[in-house]
């Protein structure tokens, strides 16, 4: 694998007549916590869809381990192997409400991979177990709380083990103390290598937990100051 797990290089991205990305370059290293910051609209979101195959890009390249994407075009198999890379946490969940946490978590190596399931519901309590949870492996989103549901979700996006894991504003429905137990939880989580890549408007908490900041501003990317 290469010194770097991540990059981004002129990514360009429009919704229709509006550019979104215009020219998003960066580089992420193993065991790195890097936090994108912006006000709102200003692309954090869609360059985390874009690095997880979510969106499709018009110009520029991003590469994930030895997974790259030009333009945004990929076969299914590419898109397969970059989602064995890519974790996904988002803003709100988005936790299958019919399923229990356990269930969540081993949705993916059962259903995608083909991992037996009295195998994947083992890795999804260790998961669990990990992150606190294990207790509420039995329980339906609807019966988990804010911080709960959030470490479901993570250890979902965890559950085929990828080296990036992108997290979406983590904080939007957190108090301080789950911030700072979030905190902690992140820099647990890169011991191993592992990359994560964070969009928030929270700037106490990244300067807390990341290693480095970077400003999205207008589609673009910079370090922050």
């Amino acid at each position: 694998m290469s010194a770097l797990t991540l990059t981004c290089t002129d990514v360009h991205l429009r919704r229709g007549d509006r550019p979104v990305l215009t020219g998003a370059t960066f580089e992420v290293a193993p065991g790195e916590i890097v936090a994108l910051m912006g006000a709102s609209g200003a692309g954090k979101t869609t360059i985390l869809r874009a690095i997880a195959g979510l969106d499709q890009f018009q110009h520029g390249r991003i590469v994930v381990d030895d997974v790259t994407i030009e333009r945004g075009q990929a076969t299914a198999a590419v898109l397969g192997r970059l989602r064995r890379r890519v974790g996904l946490v988002f803003q709100f969940h988005c936790l299958f409400e019919h399923l229990r946490a356990i269930d969540n978590v081993a949705l993916a190596p059962v259903h995608v991979h083909g991992v037996a399931r009295p195998e994947a519901e083992r890795q999804a309590l260790d998961l669990l177990a990990a992150l606190g949870v294990e207790h509420r492996a039995r329980a339906f989103p609807r019966e988990l709380s804010g911080g709960e549901a959030q470490r479901v979700a993570i250890a979902r996006a965890l559950a085929v083990d990828p080296p990036v894991l992108l997290m979406d504003e983590p904080t939007a429905s957190l108090d301080a103390a789950r911030r700072g137990e979030l905190a902690a939880l992140m820099r647990s989580l890169v011991r191993g290598r592992r990359t994560l890549v964070i969009a928030t408007h929270d700037e106490e908490f990244a300067r807390a937990s990341a290693t480095r900041v970077l400003r999205v501003c207008d589609g673009t990317v910079a370090d922050a100051v």
